[in-house]
């Protein structure tokens, strides 16, 4: 959206990768006076500091980077009054405002949320939305208030899931929504032209923090909530299995196709033991599940790179092998 308005005066508060877009769009259509990251944290193999995407990229557009401990701190309430902001938007911060901040700016702080509120309210929207099977998802740009995720919406917009969406691939679109849709609700805001619409009560869900013991198949589950799995922990944690007791991780999969999975019901045979490979060829590896079967296609033993079913077929033969239960 076009503006003729003067630039506002805008800090921001991010993170992750999820934030970079928001932070580039709102650079270079407002001015920003400061961004807020977390503290370094340690990486790697070396366990060394390393910067985060936003403080990566504040640095890169010559932005002023500050990385408080919490924003409890009086010289961090003095700061953010020194600049005198329009606006302060956070994108996946990490840390929790206090009401006393949340008070600052003249237009308050403004978060843009992956999901449509006030469904996945919480920390990991999008892989719990793949998890749950929804068939769509968007972004939320709302009012923040002293609840978790609880404040006025100002704006949203949908998003279809699409068959073969990662969190990964998901991530991506909705940052790229969010980045669209903050610019375009900032000036509306400004003009007085947002109407606030309170969340309402009804098909409040939680969009718990992901653990990795979450990414351990069961291979006794449907195939569809196996691959759900997959989509959802695609780049992390990453599904993972066992074979001969070496994790095997599953970066990619779909279900079998619907042919051959009706065959597998008019079978007369006793099913296959959750976890077996039924077949493994260039196309795939289809392994049993308790109901209907997955065509694994990108894989990786632990130590090793991912693989393509067929490159990976080639040095680890598996029809009749049997994956572990988690």
């Amino acid at each position: 959206m076009s503006t003729d308005l003067s630039p506002l005066r805008l800090g921001f508060a991010g993170t992750p990768e999820f934030a970079v877009p928001a932070l580039q769009a709102l650079q270079a259509a407002h001015r920003i006076c400061g961004v807020f990251t977390q503290p370094d944290r340690p990486a790697g193999r070396g366990q060394s500091l390393h910067a985060g995407p936003v403080k990566a990229r504040a640095i890169e557009l010559g932005l002023d980077v500050h990385q408080p401990a919490s924003f409890k701190s009086p010289d961090v309430l003095e700061l953010l009054r020194g600049m005198r902001l329009d606006a302060l938007v956070v994108v996946a911060y990490g840390l929790i405002l206090p009401p006393a901040v949340l008070a600052v700016p003249r237009l308050g702080c403004i978060n843009i949320h992956a999901s449509l509120l006030p469904r996945w309210r919480g920390a990991a929207p999008i892989q719990r939305a793949l998890l749950a099977g929804d068939a769509k998802t968007g972004v939320t740009i709302m009012r923040m208030a002293a609840g978790l995720d609880t404040g006025p919406m100002l704006a949203t917009r949908e998003a279809d899931i699409r068959p073969h969406d990662t969190a990964k691939t998901l991530h991506d679109r909705l940052a790229a929504l969010g980045a669209e849709l903050i610019v375009d609700t900032l000036n509306a805001l400004e003009r007085g032209h947002i109407r606030e619409v309170p969340q309402p009560a009804d098909g409040v869900t939680y969009a718990e923090k992901l653990h990795k013991a979450e990414a351990l198949i069961d291979w006794g589950e449907d195939a569809e909530r196996v691959l759900r799995q997959v989509r959802a922990f695609n780049p992390w944690p990453v599904a993972e299995t066992r074979l001969n007791g070496a994790q095997l991780r599953i970066w990619n999969a779909e279900l079998r196709d619907a042919e051959l999975r009706e065959a597998d019901l008019a079978d007369s045979r006793a099913p296959a033991i959750p976890g077996t490979v039924l077949a493994a060829a260039d196309e795939g590896i289809d392994v049993a599940c308790g109901h209907g079967s997955l065509r694994i296609l990108r894989l990786q033993l632990a130590g090793r790179k991912p693989l393509d079913a067929r490159e990976f077929i080639k040095a680890q033969p598996l029809h009749g092998a049997r994956f572990a239960q988690a």
